[in-house]
C-alpha cells in the first residue's frame, strides 16, 4: 500500500510517499484535505500534528505527551502541550496583522486556563500550529472513514524508536535556525531504514523547509510501521475525544 510522511509548512502540508514497488517522491498541498484526496483509498498516513482534543487539560497535556516526553531526554521539550478544543477554537479568523495575532493568543490562552488543570495558559509554539490542528480535527470529524488511515506521530519520537530506542544526541534547530550537524544524524539514521541520501540532500519544494521535509520523511517510516503492526500507540491502548477520534502518538 502507499505509504506518506506528512508535516506543515508554510505553504501547507509536504508529504513524503512511496507507492508500492516505487522510490520515495515529495510533494507539496496547499490544504490537508487535498493532500488527502489525492491518495489512494487504501494509504497510511502518519502527519506530525496533534489529532484528537480534549475538552479539558490537565498537567503535561493530552496523556501522549506526558508519555513519549521521558522517551526523549534533552529533546523532550519538542513536545507541546495541547490545550482544550475550547481553546483551540476560541479564534479561528484569519489574522491580517500581528497585533491580531497577538490577541487571538491571549484570548486562547484565558479560555485554555478556564479548561485546565492546574491552569495553563497556550505556549506560543503551540498556538502558531492551532490553524493544522483544526484542519485535520476538521476533517476527520466531517469524514469519519478517514479515522483509520491518518495517524498522529511525532519526529523526535519517531527518531528515537527507529534509533533503538535512543533519543538523537544533538538538536534539529538551535534558536530557531537548522543546526547541520543536528539534521546530518537524523539523516544517517533515515538512511540506515532506506532512505538515499541524495533524496534527503534534495532542496524541499518551494513553501516548506529543509527540517520539514525531514520530518515528513521520518513520518512515512513510521507509516510504514503502523501498516505492519509493527508500530506502538502511546498510550496502548489509544485515547478517543469526545467525536470518536483516537488520541495517541504513534512510533
Amino acid at each position: 500500500m502507499t505509504l506518506v510522511g506528512v508535516d506543515g509548512c508554510k505553504a501547507g502540508w509536504i508529504a513524503v510517499h512511496r507507492d508500492p514497488g516505487a522510490s520515495p517522491s515529495v510533494s507539496v498541498f496547499p490544504t490537508f484535505a487535498m493532500l488527502v484526496d489525492a491518495l489512494p483509498a487504501d494509504a497510511v498516513v502518519a502527519v506530525d500534528m496533534p489529532i484528537g482534543l480534549p475538552d479539558h487539560s490537565q498537567r503535561g497535556g493530552r496523556g501522549p505527551e506526558s508519555l513519549v516526553r521521558p522517551l526523549l531526554g534533552q529533546r523532550q521539550s519538542s513536545v507541546f502541550a495541547i490545550p482544550s478544543r475550547a481553546a483551540l477554537y476560541a479564534d479561528t479568523d484569519d489574522f491580517t496583522t500581528v497585533e491580531a495575532w497577538y490577541v487571538a493568543h491571549r484570548r486562547a490562552s484565558e479560555v485554555a486556563k478556564t479548561t485546565s488543570d492546574p491552569p495553563r495558559g497556550v505556549s506560543i509554539q503551540a498556538f502558531g500550529i492551532f490553524v493544522k490542528i483544526r484542519e485535520i480535527d476538521a476533517l476527520l470529524i466531517s469524514r469519519p472513514e478517514l479515522r483509520g488511515r491518518i495517524f498522529e506521530s511525532h519526529p523526535e519520537v519517531a527518531f528515537c524508536r527507529l534509533n533503538a530506542g535512543q533519543a538523537m544526541s544533538l538538536p534539529k534547530k538551535i534558536k530557531g535556525a537548522v543546526n547541520p550537524a543536528g539534521m546530518e544524524e537524523r539523516k544517517a539514521l533515515l538512511c540506515r531504514h532506506g532512505y538515499e541520501k541524495s533524496f534527503l540532500d534534495r532542496t524541499p519544494p518551494k513553501g516548506a523547509a529543509a527540517d520539514d521535509f525531514l520530518d515528513a520523511a521520518v513520518m512515512m517510516l513510521i507509516a510504514g510501521r503502523i501498516a505492519s503492526g509493527e508500530a506502538r500507540p502511546f498510550p496502548d491502548p489509544p485515547l478517543t475525544d469526545r467525536f470518536g477520534i483516537p488520541v495517541a502518538i504513534w512510533a
